[in-house]
């Protein structure tokens, strides 16, 4: 008996202060996506360091601007001279490589690839300074009270923040207002040219339901998830924030999700009405990539995990086998420049009190859009006499750019 009490003891210990050895806890939450229901959760309002979540914004943001008719997801973006400079985790296009908005969406989620993230900003915006007001208007019109963005792609920055709280608001909108691109989220592996790009989300392929959707990671922040789960006709959301590695990440996910699947519905908090806990975010780059930075032991795993559980799988068996989804560069064969959408639109939505703020698909459909293109002027035809000409040497246009080398994250 006291051996068993002394085991929870520490497990307790373990879960209160895992990540720097104090009584501070990492923020962590487990909702409804449907309803908005909050089954479980730890200082989800606290101001975190979101990292590479961020990308889950600029996903929403681009698909908005898909919505309203400003580009589609054929649109070729190009790769500027700033997107590749962005440091890694990215794709390493050379500048003036072409990438259709739909194959930088892909490489976005699965890659984690800060490149492309600036490349979509710089095509949907302009620049990444206009994607980040567009950005942050789009937080305070999901409700995301505690989030400010200043770039696309999460590399740290002292002013970028979000919360638990927010990343699980963002999640239920993507999946509300954007269902025709759900499986986006939860691609395994991506092929480009003979390289296959594995998913950095351990849960997909061994947690049973697992759908989605987003990994990041700086110092600063710790190792975060956003993830998904539909199972039974319950579809809910876990966010984990502040892991000190990626496996305690995977195993305190699973674990959110075991609580959330096993709880009965009732009346709890909601997404909307959490308490604040006030305070700036905490940087943690000394606890996660410091000297004195801790490595996963054995009673970590008993908070999440203890002996016998499914969940050890997560983080001890083998890696899971994708059906690799095809990417490629250059533009779509046949692409003509903006044109209504044709892909099916969202039907009426089970999601509840989640605010739209993009057009209707109808609207969408129906609203006219501008041409990327700048109209061409018909040339005045002038019959000259023929004389021999040499024959065309090569193709009309050059073939796609074959891939760089993928960076490591």
């Amino acid at each position: 008996m006291k051996a068993a009490l002394s085991k929870s003891l520490v497990a307790a210990m373990v879960f209160a202060g895992f990540l720097t050895g104090t009584a501070k806890a990492a923020p962590s939450l487990v909702a409804d996506l449907v309803t908005g229901e909050v089954i479980a959760q730890e200082e989800a309002t606290r101001a975190w360091y979101p990292a590479s979540l961020t990308k889950l914004m600029t996903a929403y943001v681009a698909l908005k601007a898909v919505r309203e008719g400003r580009v589609t997801l054929d649109t070729p973006f190009v790769m500027s001279m700033r997107a590749a400079r962005a440091a890694p985790s990215k794709m390493g296009f050379n500048p003036g490589t072409e990438v259709t908005l739909e194959n930088a969406l892909k490489m976005l989620m699965v890659k984690s690839a800060n490149d492309i993230a600036i490349l979509i900003a710089e095509g949907i915006s302009g620049s990444v300074e206009d994607f980040a007001l567009e950005m942050n208007q789009t937080a305070r019109k999901l409700g995301m009270t505690k989030s400010f963005f200043v770039n696309p792609n999460g590399l740290h920055d002292p002013r970028h923040v979000s919360s638990a709280r927010d990343m699980a608001l963002l999640a239920r909108g993507l999946y509300t207002h954007f269902p025709e691109v759900a499986d986006f989220y939860g691609i395994g592996a991506l092929k480009l040219d003979d390289k296959i790009i594995p998913t950095h989300n351990g849960l997909l392929g061994r947690y049973p339901g697992a759908d989605g959707m987003k990994t990041g990671f700086v110092c600063a922040s710790g190792f975060n998830v956003v993830a998904s789960a539909l199972r039974e006709g319950r579809h809910l959301v876990v966010v984990v924030l502040g892991s000190p590695n990626v496996k305690l990440r995977t195993l305190k996910a699973a674990d959110l999700f075991d609580k959330g699947f096993a709880a009965w519905r009732g009346q709890r908090a909601n997404l909307t009405n959490l308490h604040d806990v006030a305070g700036a975010a905490p940087n943690i780059r000394e606890e996660i990539c410091g000297k004195g930075r801790k490595n996963i032991q054995e009673d970590d795993l008993a908070v999440f995990a203890p002996q016998g559980s499914d969940n050890r799988a997560l983080i001890s068996g083998p890696r899971p086998m994708f059906e690799a989804v095809d990417v490629f560069v250059g533009r779509k064969v046949g692409w003509t420049g903006p044109v209504a959408q044709a892909r099916a639109a969202p039907s009426a939505s089970a999601y509840a009190n989640v605010p739209n703020i993009g057009a209707t698909a109808s609207q969408a459909i129906a609203a006219k859009t501008k041409s990327a293109k700048k109209p061409v002027m018909k040339k005045k035809i002038v019959t000259k006499k023929p004389t021999p000409k040499k024959a065309a040497q090569g193709p009309l246009s050059p073939k796609p750019m074959a891939s760089q080398k993928v960076n490591a994250q």
